[in-house]
């Protein structure tokens, strides 16, 4: 016994209803359309919890990397890794102090984004 096939069309059958706005959207899209992945790293870089907690340490003002790690728990070497990840996106910047490395956060934009966030989650928590 054979196993029918069901064949899946790849766009939607339905009658388009809203033909001028999905033409508007279409093109909007492609407008957007090699922005796109690099938002998507953008969101990558902020999906992670350690990354995330460097930038609000850092928005208390301009630590060493050494008083990142601690504040991460982390070693060192972890911590640096990260920062430098913020750093290459332009988000921290960098001073050197002799041997000592210190970093400010750069963005005040991303800072403002980041806690309208925090109090966007607090009100669905809420």
């Amino acid at each position: 016994m054979t196993t029918p096939k069901v064949i899946v069309s790849p766009v939607c059958e339905v009658t388009c209803f809203e033909q001028e706005k999905v033409a508007r959207i279409k093109a909007e899209l492609a407008q957007e359309e090699q922005q796109l992945p690099r938002l998507a790293e953008l969101y990558k870089l902020l999906g992670n919890t350690t990354r995330l907690k460097i930038l609000l340490a850092l928005a208390q003002g301009e630590l060493c990397v050494c008083d990142v790690a601690h504040v991460l728990n982390l070693t060192v070497a972890a911590t640096s890794h990260q920062l430098k990840l913020l750093r290459d996106q332009g988000w921290l910047a960098m001073r050197n102090d002799g041997k000592m490395v210190y970093y400010r956060l750069q963005s005040e934009a991303l800072l403002q984004v980041l806690k309208g966030d925090l109090r966007l989650l607090e009100e669905r928590l809420a």
